[in-house]
């Protein structure tokens, strides 16, 4: 175990002994001190000229930089400097020539800058490098990433979920520099090997952590798949909502929930899934679902890290994916999407799912007449704007459509001591109808779900054989009812 505790700053350096407990919270306590002023910060966006990557390609060096200082005010960094580096050659040990790196470090010097972000990803090597030349510390774009995730997790599971994937980062991070730190030979005389190192040392701390941590994220995974269970067993399905960071995922789930999750103009506002139950139009009941934003190049390790809570999209009956139809890169966004879903072993292209094109409101006329003709023409999509609620409504009765299309309907003719099945009608399916008649019998109309139908046949056979019969009767008196259209059309 590592004997000198110090906090984390930049590559970990074999010897430093990091305090692996408590480091992440220290480091982003001292990386964004709301406390104090805001950490002056240069944004250098890398552009490969030569990549011809899809990733690369849908997207300019402009959009990809824009984003970038968009992660770094999330955290309330202060953006004081912003660049694009092209690049035709990568150096292995700095990224970039050495004429470009004086250029940027008298730059920082001039404008006072103390923190670098570079938006891609940096080997430690090349991290180290670059804070040694420029004297201030430089992250990457999986670093800011993770330091926005730190900051915004606020259950149990999402600080979990953090905190792996930052052990995960830092496992990375450790680099060989100091050998004097080795520790005795083992063995006897000089047939005896060399001992455990510093290096080694802290990266079985690390390891055995991240042993532990994943050890109690599977007893996460373990309780949600419980919470699961029980809301199959439940007669509401889940609608779950995906998308892009700051798409408008948030504020949608508010208008529909009339919920107060965090929803503003930052990239990832919320991060820790939210639940909850929404009535529809015809008075169908369903759990709508919020979860964490994609973003592109969401580091591998991070997916897997938040695989538990975005499993919650693949039990999802309806998939509701919301994009930023204002936005200058929409049709991008929304590959990266698919392609962290696809990850996850889930395909979007499929009828169950709604492609919400959010954000008309900020489309000048020519713009909001085309994504409302494209949304008219498109069963699966629906134009809205979630902040003025404009085509909220709409999509709920596009909601419910599909769930009826799903539904068995069925007409009963209940007793007075059928008291116990109309109970049961009332809380697994959806009332349509109800009359009484004269002898105080009640013609029930109701649609269940297959899963709530085989139940209903199970626990009131005879009701269900009764509804049966009745189903046949009404398919053969609209058939001779055609018979008879038929007829009348030939003479």
């Amino acid at each position: 175990m590592p004997t000198d505790k110090t906090t984390y700053d930049g590559p970990l350096q074999e010897g430093e002994g990091v305090d692996f407990d408590s480091q992440q919270g220290k480091a982003r306590a001292d990386f964004h001190n709301e406390a104090e002023a805001p950490t002056r910060v240069c944004v250098l966006t890398p552009w490969f000229k030569g990549n011809r990557s899809p990733e690369n390609l849908r997207r300019t060096p402009e959009e990809r930089m824009a984003e970038a200082i968009g992660l770094a005010a999330a955290i309330k960094l202060d953006v004081v400097h912003s660049q694009i580096i092209p690049l035709s050659t990568v150096r292995p040990a700095t990224l970039m020539g050495t004429g470009k790196l004086e250029e940027i470090r008298l730059m920082l010097v001039e404008k006072e800058i103390v923190l670098v972000v570079v938006d891609t990803s940096l080997n430690p090597g090349q991290q180290r490098n670059l804070e040694r030349a420029w004297k201030v510390k430089v992250v990457d774009r999986t670093g800011l990433i993770l330091e926005i995730f730190g900051a915004r997790a606020r259950t149990r599971e999402g600080q979990l979920q953090v905190d792996l994937a930052h052990l995960n980062f830092q496992k990375s991070r450790l680099v060989r520099s100091w050998t004097h730190l080795e520790r005795q030979r083992g063995g006897s005389g000089f047939l005896g090997g060399p001992g455990e190192t510093q290096i080694e040392s802290d990266r079985r701390y690390i390891e055995d952590k991240i042993i532990r941590l994943n050890k109690l994220l599977e007893k996460v995974r373990r309780t949600r798949e419980l919470h699961r269970k029980k809301r199959r067993d439940a007669p509401y399905p889940v609608v779950a909502l995906v998308g892009y960071t700051n798409s408008g995922k948030s504020t949608l789930f508010n208008r529909i929930a009339g919920a107060d999750v965090m929803a503003e103009d930052l990239l990832f506002a919320t991060l820790d899934p939210t639940m909850r139950a929404v009535t529809l139009p015809s008075g169908r009941r369903i759990i709508l679902s919020d979860t964490v934003g994609f973003i592109s190049d969401l580091p591998t390790h991070l997916v897997a890290a938040f695989r538990a809570t975005l499993e919650e999209v693949l039990e999802a009956k309806v998939v509701i994916h919301v994009r930023d139809i204002a936005h200058g890169e929409a049709a991008a966004q929304k590959l990266d999407v698919i392609e962290v879903l696809d990850k996850l072993g889930m395909v979007l292209e499929d009828e169950k799912n709604i492609e919400v094109l959010n954000k008309i409101d900020l489309l000048d006329d020519e713009g909001r007449a085309a994504v409302l003709n494209e949304a008219e023409l498109n069963s699966d999509k629906a134009a809205l704007s979630a902040f003025t609620g404009e085509g909220v409504e709409a999509l709920l009765e596009q909601i419910d459509v599909m769930f009826a299309d799903t539904e068995n309907h069925l007409s009963l003719k209940l007793t007075p001591d059928d008291g116990a099945a109309m109970a049961w009608l009332y809380r697994h399916g959806q009332n349509l109808e109800q009359e009484i008649t004269e002898e105080g019998d009640t013609i029930l109309e109701v649609q269940l779900n297959l899963a709530n139908l085989g139940r209903f046949e199970k626990q009131y056979p005879l009701l269900a054989k009764q509804a049966q019969s009745n189903f046949e009767n009404a398919t053969h008196r609209d058939a001779d009812l055609d018979l008879d259209i038929d007829l009348d059309t030939d003479e």
